[in-house]
């Protein structure tokens, strides 16, 4: 597996996390609960935007990981 392929693969899980995490926050009563939720929903969206960076870097740099 190319590095642009483990990149866009690991973004696909954050991206599955994230939508966990937002299920999850919908569900719990527990306002603790929810603000911890909410953090981790913050902290994936940085990850997310760094890695979707990092692949624009890569495929710039190495044209054959562009996606059509």
């Amino acid at each position: 597996m190319t590095v642009g392929a483990s990149v866009k693969q690991t973004l696909a899980n954050l991206k599955g996390a994230q939508g966990t995490l937002r299920t999850y926050s919908i569900k719990v009563q527990d306002e603790s609960a929810r603000s911890i939720y909410a953090e981790a929903l913050m902290t994936t969206n940085k990850v997310i935007d760094d890695l979707n960076k990092r692949l624009k870097t890569i495929e710039l740099e190495e044209p054959q990981y562009r996606a059509y």
